[in-house]
């Protein structure tokens, strides 16, 4: 078992010193989805694999692509993460899958060690949903998961679509618009993604790194809007109200109860409103409101609970309009597929473990990453986690850097291992 070259934890360090520097808002990181943020990210990346003699491009979604010079074109292993963040996010989430996979490449260079498969360190742009109400923009791309509705979206915090930042950076919309795959499946061999865990559990059960067994789904409307009729809080009964507030707390009461209900029966799922509000500019005490939008979420490793969940979702709103006469109207159904790892890969990363002295564990992700896309088109994938304190999508993550090493050496091991 190879050693650990020491001078990795300084050289990760700055690199997360320096991004960290590019992209602080103020309170969090901020890496748009082709935005700033994110462009002056694999900016900066870029410029650190040529200096350290890597070859460097981008494919026709924009996304990065780190290679060896001369890897030719056999099928080859990739692993990588986003580059992107939430708003006022942290600074390892998906910046660890990058960073370490360059800290592989680099050494495979250093060390002119050849390897069965060629290796590519892959930069995905446009992971996270915050921005367009939309997931996986730069792997969805890639295999023909975008259309045009998807590229129409709006970025409500710069007022552009999907389209317009996504052409900016360079990808090729005509063909993403069309649905074309942008990369040869057959040329993948695999892919594997080092991640931030980004809940509790490892922290939980001290440990530095875990295998990810499966991914969960997810169904989402963004914008849900529960029409009643305002009126005076005094002068309206009971009977006579329909009260948008009530509806929808009395919609968020009977969905727990489901909730609970399957999770009893072994059921795995997970429901969020996310977003919640009445109309500020209506706003009185005296008021009764008259609409209320809401997001919704439900996340599964079963596409089958999710569409039940769902189904109970619809015919909740439907009777609670019968008794309180409101109205539910809703937004585009948003789907993401849940994916499970494969089988070989998650066995080959545990023995890998093993021999390195981590845990040999298992997980379970409930947050969305890339890998569900690679594995829905078909792609052997696989995913390393690392154990962060404080969860994620907030400016709190604390990843230690001996936690990340020892994944980063897992990694290289599965690379270097690879047949």
């Amino acid at each position: 078992m190879t050693k650990i070259p020491p001078h990795w934890p300084a050289q990760a360090q700055k690199i997360f010193d320096d991004v960290h520097a590019l992209t602080f808002d103020g309170v969090g990181i901020t890496r748009a989805s082709y935005g700033a943020g994110e462009n002056a990210t694999v900016e900066y990346l870029a410029t650190l694999a040529k200096d350290a003699g890597l070859t460097v491009r981008h494919d026709r979604a924009a996304n990065l692509i780190i290679e060896l010079p001369d890897s030719g074109d056999a099928p080859a292993l990739w692993c990588g993460s986003h580059v992107d963040s939430v708003p006022q996010g942290g600074n390892f989430d998906g910046l660890a899958g990058l960073v370490a996979g360059l800290l592989c490449m680099i050494r495979l260079k250093e060390e002119g060690v050849t390897l069965a498969r060629p290796l590519r360190v892959i930069g995905l742009r446009g992971e996270e949903s915050a921005w367009f109400g939309k997931a996986y923009m730069g792997s969805g791309a890639l295999f023909g998961k975008l259309n045009r509705e998807d590229l129409a979206l709006c970025d409500h915090h710069r007022g552009q679509t999907m389209s317009e930042c996504m052409s900016a950076v360079g990808a090729d919309i005509a063909a993403i618009e069309n649905g074309e795959t942008l990369v040869d499946k057959d040329k993948i061999a695999g892919y594997i993604e080092l991640h931030i865990e980004q809940g509790p559990v490892m922290v939980g059960r001290a440990w530095p790194t875990a295998i990810v067994s499966g991914i969960r789904g997810n169904i989402r409307h963004n914008l849900v809007r529960c029409v009643g009729e305002a009126g005076h809080s005094g002068a309206v009964p009971r009977k006579l109200r329909r009260d948008a507030v009530f509806a929808f707390a009395e919609l968020v009461t009977r969905l727990d109860r489901h909730w609970q209900d399957l999770l009893d029966q072994g059921m795995d799922l997970v429901l969020t409103f996310g977003v919640v509000g009445t109309n500020p500019h209506e706003h009185a005490v005296s008021r009764i409101p008259g609409e209320v939008d809401f997001s919704f979420e439900v996340r599964s490793e079963s596409k089958e609970v999710l569409e039940l969940f769902y189904q109970l979702l619809r015919d909740e709103c439907e009777a609670i309009h019968a008794e309180r006469g409101v109205d539910f109207i809703f937004d585009r159904r948003l789907l993401t597929l849940p994916a499970l790892m494969d089988n070989g890969m998650v066995t080959s990363l545990l023995d890998l473990s093993r021999r390195l002295g981590l845990p040999a564990e298992k997980i379970s992700s409930g947050a969305g990453h890339d890998a569900s896309v690679f594995a829905n088109a078909g792609v052997p994938s696989a995913m390393i986690f690392i154990r962060n304190e404080h969860g994620s999508h907030n400016p709190h993550e604390a990843m230690e850097l001996d936690d990340f090493i020892a994944g980063t050496a897992l990694l290289y091991e599965a690379v270097t291992d690879w047949p």
